[in-house]
């Protein structure tokens, strides 16, 4: 049973990460390929912004200037040393996120999609997600974007209220977003993600409820929900601490979560996993791909992967972490060929068995491997009965 279990884990697919920090909002979002496996997930995260939002405490820098062809051949170079190491044949997704990818040339876009290709197969069809600040400047490239390759966008809109976004720090208003949102639906229609934060100062359930609807008569067919989660260091932590603002309640919030969940499905739009909705087949397998417990390889400033090295002994799968700080990244990118900061060998229960609320979700996948441990483990129980005296 052992080495059936083992042999059905080998023919998991997986993904490859460019990822840039942890989020600061739950339920969080969370990609590399190793040899036999039938295809991966790719993630690109660009690690600067404009500005820090007061909520944030991601991995993100901002800075006056950067360096774009300096950035550009550090990640490139990075994602052959990796890809090489993985061993990957097929790239089954690719996604950009940061900090603000959409602060990155068109051409760095196109340059990676390049790059994967030569190193992997990247099928004309492959899901490749670019993650979108909903200003003016963002919205202007959408286009050019979409030229270098990118097939679907997330736009972070966070609300349409705008006292709210000066509250969270944002960079753009409510028309803004509106404006933003269908330039990228009329480029990749059925294709647009848009990100929301409940739970915010001073919200009410009524509040949230108008501008849920209000949002989805005008959003595409993917909606991905946060809950606002106060970070010790942020500026809105300091705030809500100091008695400047309020947040609402435990309780307010579960109401709020679960009233979204009620008039999403009113929309036509099915749950399928906690923080993401989808209707007319618009799921991300980006983010499908990681509740399955896929591999995925990190590339970037703090990105984070997991994904089993071809030249290691036994092939164990291995949590991998990036330098955080770009410079010293990009200074160990160009020594080593990457900027792997830290790496941690992981069984396969280390993979993780996420659930939602009510259901556990994506157990199919997982199934398997915990029954085989419930085997391993029952087995050693009655052996060691039978030889009680």
């Amino acid at each position: 049973m052992a080495a059936r279990v083992e042999e059905a884990w080998e023919e998991i697919p997986s993904m490859i990460a460019m990822a840039v920090g942890a989020p600061s909002l739950g339920p969080a979002k969370e990609s590399l390929r190793s040899q036999g496996v039938k295809g991966t997930p790719d993630l690109e995260e660009w690690p600067y912004c404009q500005r820090r939002c007061t909520y944030c405490n991601f991995n993100k820098y901002v800075k006056p200037a950067v360096d774009h062809d300096l950035m550009q051949q550090c990640l490139v170079r990075e994602s052959e040393t990796l890809l090489h190491l993985s061993q990957i044949k097929r790239i089954s997704s690719v996604y950009f996120g940061g900090g603000t990818p959409s602060l990155a040339k068109p051409a760095t876009i196109a340059k990676l999609l390049e790059t994967f290709s030569k190193c992997a197969q990247l099928p004309d069809d492959t899901e490749v997600t670019l993650e979108v600040n909903p200003t003016s400047a963002g919205a202007s490239k959408l286009a050019e974007f979409r030229s270098a390759g990118v097939n679907r966008f997330s736009l972070g809109i966070q609300t349409l209220n705008d006292q709210d976004l000066v509250t969270l720090g944002r960079d753009h208003n409510s028309q803004d977003s509106l404006r933003t949102l269908q330039e990228a639906k009329e480029l990749c229609p059925g294709r647009t993600s848009v990100d929301v934060i409940f739970g915010r100062p001073g919200q009410s359930t009524d509040l949230w409820e108008r501008e849920l609807e209000e949002l989805l008569v005008a959003c595409d067919d993917h909606v991905s929900l946060y809950q606002l989660t106060l970070e010790r260091g942020t500026s809105l932590f300091k705030q809500v601490h100091s008695g400047k603002l309020d947040m609402p309640t435990e309780e307010q919030t579960a109401v709020m979560y679960e009233t979204a969940r009620e008039i999403l499905k009113q929309h036509g739009f099915q749950q399928y996993e906690v923080s993401n909705f989808a209707r007319n087949d618009a799921v991300s397998n980006h983010n499908l791909m990681y509740w399955r417990g896929r591999q995925y390889i990190g590339i970037g400033p703090g990105a984070h992967g997991r994904f089993r090295p071809s030249t290691e002994d036994g092939a164990q799968r291995e949590a991998r972490v990036q330098t955080l700080e770009p410079d010293v990244w990009m200074m160990e990118v160009k020594n080593s060929g990457h900027g792997t900061r830290k790496r941690v060998r992981l069984t396969q229960l280390d993979v993780g068995l996420r659930c939602s609320w009510e259901a556990l979700a994506v157990l199919d996948c997982l199934l398997p491997v915990l029954l085989n441990q419930l085997h391993v483990f029952a087995s050693d129980r009655l052996v060691n009965n039978f030889e009680t005296p």
